[in-house]
């Protein structure tokens, strides 16, 4: 019987796969919905207190490499090489404007992960940069779902733009990532 407690034991822990910390340090709103997430084809997009976007491709590797080369022909960017892509599938979250990515790309996974990105992917009025990344995402797969995680005291211009960028592909359903309310 302890033979089988162990190799069951074993089992679950080589199997199981462990929540990634998120790039900054966000607290989302509570609530009192119960409703959990997918688990399969989830793309994130986190919204900092300062209002500074990140966003979470799928896991599938892939499929992250097509997204990649889809925003490539989209801004006319020079082809990403191989090495790229390989960083690109390993990378947890995108915080850069596309322009930069490259550069990013190239630095050591350790600056990679200490790296702070000061202005976020843009999304604002002019540049919408945020949306294409979701709009390319589905382009290699429709069937992706999208979760956002804002900052409780993210100001709402920031969110209501991302929304509004949202609805403007026709893209209207997804989750808010909440905490969980203590229940009376």
């Amino acid at each position: 019987m302890c033979d089988v407690a162990f190799l069951l034991l074993t089992f679950f822990i080589l199997t199981t796969q462990f929540k990634k910390p998120d790039v900054e340090s966000i607290k989302p709103p509570s609530s009192i919905s119960e409703k959990l997430l997918p688990d399969a084809s989830l793309m994130t997009i986190n919204v900092t207190p300062a209002g500074t976007f990140y966003f979470q491709p799928v896991e599938n590797g892939t499929e992250r490499i097509q997204l990649l080369d889809n925003m490539a022909a989209k801004y006319k960017l020079p082809a990403f090489t191989n090495q790229e892509k390989v960083a690109f599938t390993k990378v947890q979250a995108v915080g850069v404007p596309i322009g930069q990515l490259k550069g990013f790309l190239n630095l050591p996974e350790d600056k990679q992960k200490a790296f702070k990105a000061k202005e976020g992917i843009p999304m604002d009025s002019t540049n919408k940069q945020l949306i294409d990344w979701v709009q390319q995402s589905l382009a290699v797969n429709p069937n992706y779902k999208l979760a956002i995680k804002g900052d409780v005291t993210t100001k709402y211009p920031k969110v209501k733009g991302l929304f509004e960028g949202l609805r403007d592909i026709d893209f209207l359903k997804f989750w808010l990532i909440t905490s969980q309310e203590k229940s009376n």
